[in-house]
């Protein structure tokens, strides 16, 4: 008897994840940012990691986005496994979006070219870009589909938070990657201002060949109804992590935050509450 095993049908397959971590941790002068943390990402599987100041949730991001290698463990993004293959080839299909990335970029420039030469993988719109074939399209497209199509000859200085936030999503969008790393993207912005963006970021995580999303903020009244699964990540560790109703329940967001807090749903949009007799504030 034949002991290989019975071939799968290619369509019963299930696909790869987009990023699997195993026992994966940072050190850093001494200091542990993360430890012994289990994550797998599938397929638009949308995800929050959510935590308090320090817990890691940027480390994590910047592991997978291949800015940061593990001390220890072992990172699978998009199929390739750090140290067994060439991240020059991953980091085009990975866009991170974060607040400390502007010192690259000169903000007295109009937006429209700014978002090109991301595509192009640059920083400076080179003289002509916007003639080259095609490209205006795209850059036109990826403001567009972060509700920013009206800035695109706005230098970016002249904009506010919420709309220089767009243009930041929109230069990733503009390389068609398939992960997208949004690191705390309401920081500054209004309630006004957060709602805004909460809104196009809901209809860009429900396009069918949108990339993979990974969101890392503090509050959950910032989680995009789009979110599919959540990481709650406390000193380095991961408290848990799942479906977000499986994930955001009073108590393990309570031991995430180290306060007592209530958490409330409505409309698919999550709350939480500091109880009475604990402290004042929300998370």
């Amino acid at each position: 008897m034949s002991s290989e095993p019975a071939a799968v049908p290619a369509g019963d397959l299930a696909p790869a994840p987009v990023a699997l971590l195993r026992a994966v941790g940072v050190r850093r002068d001494g200091a542990t940012l993360l430890a012994d943390v289990d994550l797998e990402l599938a397929h638009r599987d949308h995800l929050a990691v959510l935590g308090p100041n320090g817990a890691g949730k940027t480390t994590l991001l910047r592991v997978l986005a291949t800015e940061l290698y593990p001390t220890s463990g072992e990172v699978t993004v998009l199929g390739t496994t750090f140290g067994r293959g060439d991240l020059r080839e991953l980091r085009p299909r990975v866009a991170f979006v974060s607040l400390a990335l502007d010192r690259l970029l000169d903000a007295r420039l109009p937006a429209l070219p700014l978002v090109a030469a991301a595509r192009l993988g640059a920083t400076w719109p080179a003289p002509g870009i916007l003639d080259r074939p095609g490209l205006r399209a795209l850059a036109e497209a990826a403001l567009e589909r972060v509700g920013a199509a009206h800035l695109a000859d706005r230098r970016v200085d002249t904009l506010s938070q919420g709309e220089r936030q767009r243009v930041r999503i929109a230069r990733a969008l503009v390389v068609d990657p398939a992960l997208v790393l949004l690191d705390e993207p309401f920081a500054g912005l209004d309630l006004g201002g957060r709602e805004s963006l909460l809104a196009d970021l809901d209809r860009l995580l429900a396009e069918p060949s949108g990339p993979t999303v990974a969101i890392v903020t503090h509050h959950l009244e910032e989680l995009p109804i789009g979110i599919r699964r959540v990481a709650l990540v406390r000193a380095g560790r991961l408290v848990a992590t799942g479906g977000v109703a499986e994930v955001l329940k009073d108590r393990l967001v309570s031991t995430t935050f180290g306060v007592e807090v209530a958490v409330r749903v409505h409309g698919g949009r999550y709350t939480a509450t500091v109880r009475p007799g604990t402290s004042e504030g929300r998370c």
